[in-house]
C-alpha cells in the first residue's frame, strides 16, 4: 500500500517561548524587622519608666556615681586595715561639712545680692529709659498704645450686634485670684523639704555603696552566666566602667575647681562685687554640661551691667567667663576627656540632650556617666555592638 504524502498532516508549529524575566534580587535586611520593632517599643517603655519612677532613678544614679568617686579612697585606707564603715562615714561627714561651710561663708554675699535686685532694676529702666526713650514715647510703650487703640476698636465693632441680641444680660469679668504669699511659702518649703530628704537619701545608698566594697561587683559576676567567657566579659566591663568613671570624675573635678578659681579672680579683676558667690556658682554650675556655662555668663553680664550701668563692664566680665569656658571646655577638657571615655562628641551631645529632656538638671548631670556604662556594656555584647560602635570615637 503507498501512502500519499499529501495525506500527512504538516508538523504543528511549536508555539514561541515566552520572554525569560530578569532574576529578582533579593534585599536582605541586616536586622529582622520584627526584631526590631520589639526592640523599639523595648525602649520606648524602658524610658517611660525612667522618666514615670525619676524620684527613684535619680537618687539611684547619684549614689553610684558618688561611690565610683569615693571609692579609691575608701580602698586604700581598707588596704591600711581600717574598716571600711569608719573611714566611709568620716569621708562623707567630711565632704558635708565642707560643703556646708562653704555655702555658709556665702550666705552675706548672696544676701546683698538679693538685696540689691531692687534697686538694680530700677537702675535698668532708668537706663533703658535715656537710652532707648530719648525725650519721646519709646517704641515699645508706642507699640502697646497701639494694641490698646486696636482692641478699643475690636471691642466697639463687635458691640453692636451683642448688645441688640442680648439686652438686659450682665457683664461678667473674670478677677485673677490675688496674690498668696502663703501659697508660695508652702511651695518653697516643699521644695526644700524634697531637697534635703534627697539628700538624705542620696548619703545614705553611697555610704552603704562604699561600705558593701565589690560585694554586688561579684554578685554581677556571678549572674553573668554560667560559662567562663561570660563571667571574663562581665569582669571586663565592670573593670572598664569603673577606670572610666573615675577618670572623669576626677577630670570634671579638677576642670570644675580651675574654673572657679579662674572665674572668681576675674570677675575680681573686673571689679564685679561678689566675685567669691559667682566663682563659686561657675565652679559648680560647670558640673553640667553646655548650660551651667551658658547661665553664668549671661547672669554675671548682666549682675555687673546693672552694677554699674556700663555696657564695656558686662561685656569684660562676659569676655573673661567665655575665655575661661573656651580654655576649659574647647581645649583641657575635651582631650582628658576623650582619654577617659573614648566617645564621640556628637554622640555625647545628643545622648546629654536626651537625658536632660528625660531628667532635666540631673539629666544633664548624669547623661555622660550613663552613656559610658552603656557603651561598655554595648562593646561587649554581639547584638548591643553597632550602639557601642555608634557611642564610640
Amino acid at each position: 500500500m503507498s501512502l500519499n504524502t499529501n495525506d500527512i498532516d504538516p508538523p504543528a508549529t511549536a508555539p514561541p517561548a515566552p520572554a525569560q524575566e530578569p532574576p529578582r534580587v533579593l534585599l536582605h535586611m541586616p536586622v529582622d524587622v520584627r526584631s526590631l520593632s520589639l526592640g523599639i517599643l523595648a525602649s520606648v517603655a524602658v524610658l517611660a519608666v525612667l522618666r514615670w519612677a525619676g524620684a527613684f532613678f535619680i537618687p539611684l544614679m547619684l549614689g553610684l556615681v558618688f561611690s565610683y568617686a569615693l571609692s579609691p579612697i575608701v580602698d586604700g585606707l581598707a588596704r591600711v586595715r581600717i574598716p571600711r564603715a569608719a573611714s566611709a562615714a568620716v569621708l562623707i561627714l567630711a565632704i558635708l561639712a565642707a560643703s556646708g561651710a562653704s555655702l555658709y561663708s556665702m550666705v552675706d554675699d548672696a544676701n546683698a545680692l538679693i538685696n540689691s535686685l531692687p534697686a538694680a532694676a530700677r537702675k535698668l529702666g532708668d537706663i533703658a529709659r535715656q537710652k532707648f526713650g530719648h525725650g519721646q514715647s519709646a517704641p515699645l510703650e508706642t507699640v502697646q498704645k497701639a494694641a490698646v487703640e486696636l482692641q478699643r476698636a475690636a471691642e466697639v465693632a463687635g458691640a453692636t450686634p451683642a448688645a441688640q441680641a442680648s439686652r438686659g444680660l450682665q457683664r461678667v469679668v473674670v478677677e485673677k485670684p490675688p496674690f498668696d504669699i502663703r501659697e508660695h511659702l508652702w511651695t518653697g518649703t516643699v521644695g526644700v523639704a524634697n531637697l534635703i530628704g534627697q539628700t538624705v537619701l542620696v548619703t545614705f545608698l553611697t555610704y552603704f555603696l562604699l561600705v558593701s566594697g565589690d560585694t554586688f561587683r561579684r554578685k554581677l559576676v556571678k549572674i553573668a552566666g554560667p560559662s567562663l567567657a561570660q563571667k571574663k566579659l562581665a569582669v571586663q566591663a565592670l573593670d572598664e566602667i569603673n577606670s572610666q568613671m573615675q577618670r572623669y570624675l576626677l577630670v570634671q573635678l579638677l576642670a570644675s575647681l580651675g574654673v572657679g578659681l579662674a572665674s572668681g579672680i576675674g570677675f575680681a579683676m573686673a571689679g564685679l562685687n561678689h566675685a567669691a558667690a559667682w566663682g563659686l556658682a561657675a565652679g559648680i554650675l560647670n558640673l553640667v554640661p553646655y548650660v551651667g556655662n551658658a547661665v553664668v555668663t549671661v547672669a554675671a553680664a548682666l549682675a555687673g551691667f546693672l552694677q554699674d550701668g556700663e555696657v564695656n563692664v558686662a561685656l569684660a566680665i562676659a569676655g573673661i567667663s567665655i575665655a575661661v569656658n573656651v580654655l576649659e571646655g574647647y581645649l583641657l577638657v575635651p582631650w582628658a576627656t576623650s582619654r577617659a571615655s573614648r566617645m564621640n562628641p556628637v554622640a555625647v551631645f545628643v545622648g546629654v540632650l536626651a537625658w536632660g529632656w528625660l531628667w532635666g538638671v540631673w539629666g544633664l548631670l548624669l547623661g555622660i556617666p550613663v552613656l559610658m556604662a552603656v557603651k561598655a556594656v554595648c562593646d561587649r555584647v554581639d547584638h548591643l555592638k553597632p550602639i557601642g560602635e555608634l557611642l564610640g570615637d
